[in-house]
């Protein structure tokens, strides 16, 4: 049956050439088919790569103490000068009349101008609120002051930087922790921000001279602030930060001798 059934497909298919007539079989015609109207899928467009700029190169402990002990000389230094600026504009001339005139020239003390040098900007000041009990720390967000409430009816007024526009907030705490010479972690949404305008800040920095939290931090609690310290001096005076307070390093050091965990906070916009 088989070999009959091939006889007669050999004789149809010569049949077909003396004829003209082109025979195909079934499944070439479908492969031609397909080539024919089946159209090819569209090819998924390569997503552009990314250029991942550089971290900066972590310091090493070595570099960071060095630059620590170069900083505390280059304090010792302010100080000293500091020292001779205020007695020498309080209008004394020796030692004992500058002793007799000690409130005229303690006010004084931010009288030194170094243009964006870290410098002492303290001062002592009346105050009459007396809600405030001493070693509360109040910030004015408008004046860019820091005042830590003193015993007798004082404070001491400090120059400090505060939270730009759209960062600024106000409220009460007080201080859970302090640090000297912080490292500095800043938050997913800040590096994200930051990364946005171009700017690549890295996931975590030492503490050190060249980390924005300076030489000290007071940690307010319920937040994610600080009052620290500041590599950038010129800073001072201005709404330049994302929340935090910003003060003098040698003035932070000086808060940070005087105030214990524990203090009350209080921030006004």
């Amino acid at each position: 049956m088989q070999k009959s059934l091939t006889v007669a497909a050999f004789v149809l298919m010569t049949l077909g050439s003396f004829l003209g007539v082109e025979m195909v079989t079934a499944s070439f015609a479908k492969a031609n088919f397909s080539s024919a109207y089946d159209e090819p899928l569209p090819k998924k467009p390569k997503k552009p790569v990314k250029k991942q700029a550089k971290k900066p190169a972590q310091q090493s402990k070595q570099t960071i103490q060095a630059k620590k002990r170069q900083y505390q000389l280059q304090q010792r230094r302010i100080a000293q000068a500091n020292a001779r600026t205020r007695y020498s504009r309080a209008g004394c001339y020796s030692f004992f009349d500058c002793m007799r005139q000690k409130k005229r020239y303690q006010r004084r003390a931010s009288a030194v101008s170094l243009g964006g040098v870290d410098r002492l900007t303290r001062s002592t000041v009346p105050w009459k609120e007396s809600k405030f009990s001493p070693g509360a720390i109040i910030v004015r967000t408008p004046e860019r002051a820091l005042y830590y409430v003193l015993p007798g009816g004082k404070a001491l007024r400090y120059d400090v930087g505060v939270g730009k526009e759209g960062f600024q907030w106000s409220g009460n705490s007080k201080i859970v922790m302090k640090k000297e010479w912080p490292s500095w972690r800043p938050p997913q949404q800040m590096i994200e921000r930051e990364a946005a305008k171009g700017h690549i800040i890295p996931e975590f920095m030492e503490g050190g001279p060249d980390n924005p939290l300076g030489a000290r931090a007071l940690y307010i609690g319920g937040t994610l602030f600080r009052i620290h310290g500041t590599n950038n001096a010129a800073s001072i005076g201005g709404a330049v930060s994302s929340g935090c307070i910003r003060m003098m390093n040698t003035d932070v050091i000086d808060l940070y001798n005087r105030v214990k965990v524990g203090s009350r906070v209080y921030v006004y916009q």
